[in-house]
């Protein structure tokens, strides 16, 4: 099969998300959580009745100033939530905002100042956001000013549209509203649409092959571990943000790891499956570049997957220029290596019993199923992730939004049960923290035997991976680790063409080092963190050589079965 070039895809706008991750409950085990933190902070105020008087009083002060009309109160700069002109402008809704604000600050002051421990503050802190997001006006009909602004232009279909879109989200959605479009994006056509070929196919997983853009390609290539929660064409959005075509179109040779979607059947497949899996994968990919060391990448549970299986080369004790393929470098995106005390209020209100209900239904199920991972998520940003698609499906009557990132955000797989458990253990007892702690076919997985540099990124708004955490996992490697701090989200940080974004960037001086410290010393720029990443992976590759002409190689086992972007991505 000849190699054909890159064809070009349109690009859809960038749009807030957020990715499931492997280490918090499905969203039967968020309810129970949420009703718990309410009871704590109902009994909590009834023993402590002078400090909820002290808290209306002050609330009754301001709904006086309000209805005087001299209440100073607006909402934040960033809130998109009341950006509408007739907020302040018509004195109803002014009021109205007004009066929400004021009771939202009560609410908070309560919780402040309520006499409790750190960790029961944090959840009543989590139920507390829950209810100011859902009280907002801006979620009622009747509340919003855009509400009438759009029935007048659309003469009354704004609010059947949005009628009709509640009705079906509530019967065929889990009650939740839509965040995307689905009918704007095909797989394969104008997203996860970069020309290329499946060279390799069992039962876990594809490797695929890129096809060069340029002439001339690094002879050191490069092996994407994407996450095994959604699909791994994060990497392979529409158009300009397509990762995967902003490297091949610097000379990179790419290759691309697909996991399948695994059911019940699938259940026993655990770390040390995938493990050795992305290990065959650097074999694969080297052999087919003449031995070439490999440039390994790999984001969120890729990027642990990938990390853990560098140390499991390590302890067999490959050296550079033994018969096994080396890894010429680590790169590590919004990636944690274990646990962390660098968590937000909305993480550590999620207690233990929560994680073994999630745990127990992945066992008993065989899989932890990533819809369900994907709304409790949601739930964790529920003013973002929730009540702005309320607003705009069901008060204002609009589709939602065409956003490729959105788009793959809702294209989730399961989890199988054997590595839900094992990544629930690296994350909840910090196994990876201690050599041994995990073993993988009776080998000792210690991260200090990482001795390539590393390239680390994290999201400075990542609420998933904190970047503080993450700054703590690059610091626990003793490898030279270049870390790189991103102003945005989880998966926003790792969609980043040129021209967008901002970013500070240095050298880890390791594990003495505080995150503070590090922030403290970083330089900012204005530009995209691929840029940052582009220049040291060239740094970590090797003379430039004329690009392939045909996929995979015969001799080697690697003939062409199938093209990009595979089998497994269409899996359901």
């Amino acid at each position: 099969m000849p190699i054909a070039r890159p064809r070009s895809a349109a690009s859809s706008p960038e749009l807030p998300s957020a990715e499931p991750e492997v280490m918090d409950p499905s969203r039967r085990a968020e309810w129970p959580s949420l009703s718990r933190s309410m009871s704590e902070l109902v009994a909590a105020s009834a023993r402590q009745p002078l400090t909820v008087a002290r808290i209306e009083m002050a609330l009754v002060a301001r709904l006086a100033l309000i209805a005087l009309g001299r209440a100073p109160l607006a909402p934040h700069a960033g809130d998109r939530r009341f950006t509408d002109h007739s907020w302040q402008a018509h004195p109803v809704f002014r009021r109205t905002l007004q009066i929400y604000l004021a009771w939202s600050q009560a609410l908070t002051d309560l919780v402040d100042a309520l006499t409790v421990d750190d960790t029961t503050r944090d959840r009543l802190r989590f139920v507390v956001r829950h209810a100011m997001a859902a009280g907002a006006p801006s979620n009622l009909f009747f509340l919003h000013p855009g509400f009438y602004a759009r029935a007048r232009a659309t003469k009354g279909a704004s609010m059947l549209t949005g009628l009709v879109q509640f009705v079906d989200d509530m019967t065929r959605h889990h009650g939740l509203p839509r965040q995307v479009d689905t009918s704007a994006f095909t797989i394969g056509k104008n997203i996860a649409a970069t020309p290329g070929a499946v060279i390799y196919r069992d039962a876990l997983v594809e490797l695929i092959q890129y096809a060069p853009a340029t002439p001339e390609q690094d002879a050191s290539p490069i092996l994407i571990v994407p996450p095994q929660i959604n699909k791994f064409y994060v990497f392979d959005l529409s158009g300009e943000n397509s990762f995967v075509r902003y490297a091949l179109a610097a000379g990179q040779p790419v290759f691309m790891l697909s996991w399948r979607n695994p059911t019940a059947a699938q259940k026993h497949w655990g770390l040390a499956d995938y493990v050795k899996a992305v290990d065959q994968a650097i074999e694969r990919v080297a052999t087919l570049n003449d031995g070439a060391a490999v440039k390994l990448v790999g984001a969120c549970a890729g990027g642990l997957t990938a990390a853990v299986a560098l140390a499991y080369r390590r302890a067999r004790d490959v050296a550079p220029g033994a018969a096994s393929a080396d890894v010429a470098c680590l790169s590590l995106f919004v990636t944690l290596l274990g646990k962390s005390l660098a968590t937000d209020d909305a993480g550590r209100a999620h207690d233990e019993r929560a994680v073994r209900h999630a745990l127990a239904r992945s066992s008993t199920t065989g899989v932890l199923d990533g819809a369900d991972m994907a709304r409790a998520f949601a739930w964790l940003r529920p003013e973002d992730m929730i009540w702005r698609f309320v607003t705009n499906n069901y008060v204002l009557g609009q589709r939602p939004p065409a956003s490729d990132i959105l788009y793959w955000n809702a294209d989730t797989t399961r989890l199988p049960a054997r590595l839900h458990a094992d990544l629930l253990r690296i994350y909840g007892d910090d196994a990876l923290a201690r050599p041994g702690g995990i073993m993988i076919d009776d080998i000792a997985i210690d991260l200090s035997a990482i001795d390539c540099d590393v390239f680390v990124m994290a999201g400075e708004k990542d609420h998933i991976t904190p970047w503080r955490a993450c700054h703590e996992s690059a610091a626990r490697l003793s490898a030279p680790s270049r870390f790189v701090l991103v102003g945005a989200g989880h998966v926003q940080s790792l969609v980043c063409p040129p021209g967008e974004g901002t970013m500070y960037a240095s050298d880890v001086c390791g594990q003495g080092e505080t995150a503070a410290d590090w922030r403290a010393g970083a330089p900012g720029y204005h530009e995209s963190w691929w840029h940052e990443w582009l220049a040291w992976c060239q740094a970590h590759g090797a003379a430039a050589r004329p690009a392939p002409v045909h996929y995979g190689d015969t001799a080697t086992g690697l003939a062409p079965i199938d093209i990009a972007p595979g089998r497994y991505v269409r899996q359901r």
